[in-house]
């Protein structure tokens, strides 16, 4: 079991703090070396390491990126931040739009992408109006990570969930129970924002601005949205998620005659493939050694309780959890707990929702936060301790709110007219 555990901690240690400069690897890489390493030192036998890479979240990932990339490609993104980040009237009104657009293009794609496209338009649109930067980018990563809750397509731990629970909850009945938690908390996000920096917002109109437009391709944008919204039919009629979005992006590669298709593949974030491939096989290992059944059995009699409490301890284990090693490798540890749970439908939800929201908390809590704080430069400099101090409060109302609303929805009976 020493091998095993030394690799585990060894891996989640690259993922945790980024990247070892000492030795140049960053999480892909380093998921990928600690998957070779715990074949080596006798956690899987290789045919046992190939069969633990679930296919199942690896094809709905990549069907969803190239739904992203073309759209990307179309210029989509841009385009749909440049009308809210320019019509904005005040400097809360722009916060409030940030949040809701970032928040609507996450719930059904990919919210890292999103996160890479408005980035720079974000920074561009602040710098121009002399607002201040940090309102804005916060605003951006926690709506990406708030609008992710939604769907079982909005993010990289809610397609694990969702694969793991087919035949559990659907894509439709999850959605439905969702939409008006990711709603209220992308208005209660923005609301706390709005008074955190309320010191900082300007008061009254905004000074005229006018960022270059970002050119859009609409024939390309309508083909990728038509792409997505097949994804969606299929998967509210009971397709895979997989099978659905791999169905959507084969029909986009037909119809979209933009470029050849090897261009658009460069667009495809590969590495987030490899990363995932690479820790599925690096937790079966350390799950083989039965180190992950130790760490949940410590827990395990208080959530086997199902009331109030034992949720309670579930979702405060998987927000300290999802900070530690980020929710991504913490969710591929999570999906196995929870068909021992006393309600598997409901823990499913919890985990996808906690582990989501928990994202918001720290700075590596999420790859979206570092995604927008690296690519904004100098002007997304902040440090652990005061990205916490903003991330608490968030995450407490976030969550708060989100639990809440589950609780009022299975109190009126709502799950039960789903078929829950």
């Amino acid at each position: 079991m020493t091998g095993p555990l030394v690799v585990f901690v060894a891996t989640y240690l690259v993922i945790a703090v980024r990247e070892l400069r000492f030795v140049r690897l960053d999480r892909p890489a380093g998921a990928i070396v600690g998957a070779v390493a715990m074949v080596v030192v006798g956690g899987l036998p290789t045919d046992a390491a190939l069969h633990a890479i679930d296919l199942h979240v690896i094809i709905l990932l990549f069907g969803v990126l190239v739904i992203a990339a073309y759209l990307r490609e179309a210029g989509f993104f841009r385009f749909a931040a440049y009308v809210v980040l320019v019509r904005a009237r005040s400097a809360r009104s722009l916060l409030f739009g940030l949040v809701f657009v970032a928040g609507a293009l996450s719930a059904l794609l990919v919210n890292d992408t999103v996160c890479v496209v408005m980035t720079p338009l974000v920074l561009a649109v602040v710098v121009e109006a002399r607002l201040p930067a940090l309102p804005y980018l916060l605003a951006l990563a926690s709506a990406s990570n708030v609008g992710g809750v939604v769907s079982f397509s909005g993010n990289p731990q809610n397609m694990i969930v969702g694969a793991a629970a087919r035949g559990t909850i659907g894509f439709a009945q999850y959605l439905a129970l969702m939409l008006p938690v990711g709603a209220l908390c992308l208005f209660a996000n923005a609301a706390v924002l709005a008074w955190l920096f309320r010191f900082d917002l300007p008061a009254g109109p905004l000074a005229e601005r006018s960022p270059p437009r970002p050119a859009i391709d609409r024939v390309l944008t309508a083909k990728g949205l038509g792409a997505l919204a097949l994804f969606a039919v299929l998967a509210l009629a009971g397709v895979s998620l997989a099978g659905a979005a791999m169905c959507a992006a084969a029909a986009l590669l037909v119809v979209a005659r933009s470029e050849e298709p090897r261009q658009t593949f460069a667009h495809v974030d590969w590495t987030l493939l490899a990363f995932f491939a690479g820790l599925f096989v690096v937790i079966a290992g350390v799950a083989h050694a039965g180190v992950l059944d130790r760490m949940f059995a410590s827990i395990a009699p208080v959530i086997a309780r199902g009331d109030a409490l034992g949720t309670l301890a579930f979702v405060l284990f998987i927000v300290i959890a999802s900070n530690i090693v980020s929710n991504v490798p913490l969710v591929l540890v999570a999906v196995a707990w929870v068909p021992n749970l006393p309600s598997p439908e409901w823990g499913y939800i919890t985990l996808a929702v906690a582990s989501t929201l928990a994202g918001n908390l720290t700075l590596f809590g999420s790859v979206a936060n570092i995604i927008v704080m690296e690519s904004a430069g100098p002007r997304g400099e902040i440090g652990f301790w005061r990205f916490l101090r903003y991330g608490a409060v968030v995450t407490t109302v976030d969550l708060a709110l989100a639990f809440g609303v589950l609780a009022l929805e299975r109190a009126i009976g709502v799950p039960g007219w789903l078929g829950l």
